[in-house]
């Protein structure tokens, strides 16, 4: 009988990290400055375990090349998706990501890098540097050149709930105060722009990548507009908040009990509030705040209950 495939996240030290992921999910992080929590991940920087059934004590990347019957025998060579959870305890640096096409060519095949982010939490008045002010890229790398950031970077206003898209291609940056869900595309390369002149534990300055940002940069920026589409079932709302190429995206709040089924398709998800239980085949399943775990291709229907919010995705 399929069983969902519950995760152990790994976690990443980052200069602009804190401790929101011990003091909000509980969980064990390994410093003061964790920054990242790669939740569900077959990336070769940081896979995760699976923690349940047969499978236990597997990697994500193994059960992926070993079992794909789990995934629908899928064409893509590698685990295509990435959900983390940030810790902004400090501004990031300002940042963009390659294609596909360009990152296939210049990072050693590596996918390229569409995300998108929902604001979990952020301090009051909050914002995120999104976008540019460049209306060609040789006024692009002028102000890059003359280091005019307040001029060339957009900056938006966040609350928690927001959603966003992120295209390759497009400068962006978190700022303090913000913890947040990223959905992405399985990929860790990051063409940095700009890092406020910060230095590192050992006094050096952070490498810049400016020539393949330049390369890469959507000029002039284009904003991807999308209302979300909220469905409101028996005990659930789901809101859609993306279909992309990349990946679709989702939030599903539960009041009570709520039925779903995805045969054709395997889910990631994540809970991001409250607490819950997956009921399957007469088995039940803890959820609580913090928990992620994948629905395998084939796991038919099965009812969620409780009170949470989840984040969940799919190719």
């Amino acid at each position: 009988m399929l069983q969902p495939l519950f995760l152990k996240p790994v976690f990443k030290e980052r200069i602009w990290g804190g401790t929101a992921l011990e003091r909000e999910f509980g969980y064990q992080i390994p410093n003061e400055h964790t920054g990242e929590c790669w939740a569900i991940s077959a990336h070769p920087n940081g896979p995760s375990e699976i923690e349940n059934g047969e499978y236990a004590g597997m990697t994500l990347d193994q059960l992926w090349q070993e079992h794909s019957e789990l995934f629908g025998h899928p064409k893509e060579a590698v685990f295509p998706l990435l959900t983390k959870i940030l810790d902004a305890n400090m501004d990031l640096s300002v940042q963009v990501h390659p294609d596909d096409a360009y990152a296939q060519v210049h990072e050693n095949g590596e996918l390229g890098k569409t995300e998108c982010w929902y604001i979990i939490d952020c301090k009051e008045d909050a914002d995120m540097i999104f976008g540019h002010n460049a209306g060609s890229r040789e006024e692009l790398v002028a102000q890059i050149e003359a280091g005019n950031w307040n001029g060339l970077l957009r900056r938006v206003k966040i609350k928690p709930g927001d959603f966003f898209f992120v295209p390759s291609g497009t400068i962006h940056a978190l700022c303090e105060g913000t913890l947040v869900l990223e959905t992405q595309q399985s990929s860790d390369t990051t063409y940095r722009v700009y890092d406020y002149d910060r230095r590192d534990a050992e006094g050096n300055l952070r490498e810049l990548h400016l020539k393949k940002a330049i390369d890469v940069t959507t000029v002039p920026h284009q904003d991807y507009v999308r209302e979300p589409r909220v469905e409101e079932r028996e005990n659930a709302v789901v809101t859609t908040f993306v279909e992309s190429e990349f990946f679709t995206v989702y939030k599903w709040e539960i009041k009570g009990q709520a039925s779903f089924s995805f045969d054709d398709r395997y889910l990631l998800l994540s809970v991001i509030k409250g607490n819950g239980r997956l009921l399957h085949e007469g088995k039940q399943y803890d959820l609580k705040k913090g928990t992620h775990l994948i629905i395998p291709v084939g796991f038919g229907a099965f009812n969620l209950d409780g009170e949470c919010e989840l984040i969940v995705s799919h190719m």
